[in-house]
């Protein structure tokens, strides 16, 4: 009578004679020790590595063709274009955020410079001079009779108080040198915020905005630009279901909307990858203009190639909904996120 091993992972009972648990397909032994858990974590890199490679050139040479393959089951040999697209975002990020960060420190440095000012603990006396004028034309106007000042006479110190009021409230400078002071005592945020306009009965989203500005003014402007870079990976990867969404529009009977996406999450790690290529190469030799906007109109002839190889349809009906996608999704989809990421990046700053 045979023995049997219970396997640990699913708690199957199998034959001693097996390597592996026919039910999971766990290792029999589970003897992990340093080198297997080394071992196969390089393995399992390898493993991924070779698909890797397998799919990069059809990727980068033959537009269409590998969402093609995958769509019409050929899928074990290449790498899913989810994971394909997610593993290159994360690279050409990381590439990106050494540009953003040298951009991020000139465009901080910059505002340091805009926003230095020469603050005057002084200037603080202007709001509470307008506080003191307006009790004193108070005290006046109940207290007439006691001080026998004639209606004539009010009316012209009224005028008096009204103009200096309006003059002391009439430029944004003013209102900046009492920000500058608020902030150099140390003032509470309640006080700073009325300066710039705020109101206590402003919506929560109002309050929320303008504390955000604040925090920009007070930090003179430091970080914005990284703020703004956090965002974007988010953002892209919410504007992939857009773009397949268009795909639709133009090719309603050419597949499913997955289909769409397996096109859409093929051609944006093309663009990343191509991207990846031309900021190492501008880190090594300065591209010229020209050449950089004939690198991004490439792109379009990318799509339309690919458009030919997985829809399958006529030349003249890719390069047409090559031009029109293209146009849609720069001409609106883009600027509507652009503007989606400086909220954004703002509320999050």
């Amino acid at each position: 009578m045979s023995t049997t091993n219970q396997c640990k992972n699913c708690e199957q009972s199998f034959d001693e004679s097996f390597d592996f648990c026919p039910y999971c397909g766990q290792e029999a032994a589970d003897k992990l020790t340093f080198g297997v858990l080394f071992s196969n974590t390089i393995g399992n890199y390898f493993a991924v590595d070779a698909r890797f490679f397998k799919s990069f050139i059809p990727l980068m040479i033959k537009p269409g063709i590998l969402a093609r393959l995958f769509v019409d089951g050929k899928r074990l040999s290449y790498l899913h274009p989810a994971q394909f697209y997610l593993f290159i975002s994360v690279v050409f990020f990381f590439i990106f955020s050494f540009t953003v960060r040298k951009a991020d420190n000139t465009l901080s440095n910059k505002f340091k410079q805009e926003f230095s000012r020469d603050i005057k603990l002084d200037s603080l006396r202007f709001k509470k001079d307008s506080i003191g004028m307006e009790i004193a034309k108070k005290a006046i106007t109940e207290n007439k009779g006691l001080a026998k000042i004639a209606s004539e006479d009010l009316k012209v110190i009224d005028s008096v108080f009204s103009a200096e009021q309006k003059n002391s409230k009439l430029s944004f400078n003013y209102k900046r040198k009492q920000l500058d002071s608020l902030i150099t005592i140390g003032a509470p945020q309640s006080e700073k915020l009325e300066i710039m306009g705020v109101d206590e009965n402003d919506g929560a989203i109002t309050q929320k905005f303008f504390a955000q500005i604040l925090k920009f003014y007070e930090q003179k402007g430091g970080g914005i630009l990284k703020t703004l870079y956090d965002t974007i990976p988010i953002t892209m990867f919410l504007m992939l279901p857009l773009f397949a969404f268009i795909l639709k529009v133009f090719y309603w009977k050419k597949g499913t909307f997955a289909h769409h996406m397996v096109f859409s999450f093929y051609f944006f790690t093309f663009v990343f990858t191509s991207l990846c290529f031309l900021i190492l190469i501008n880190s090594v030799l300065e591209i010229p203009i020209w050449l950089q906007v004939l690198f991004f109109l490439s792109f379009i002839i990318y799509l339309i190639l690919a458009f030919k190889n997985f829809y399958r349809g006529s030349w003249i009906g890719a390069v047409f909904k090559g031009f029109v996608v293209s146009y849609v999704y720069m001409m609106i989809i883009v600027p509507f996120a652009f503007t989606g990421i400086i909220l954004v990046s703002i509320f999050l700053y």
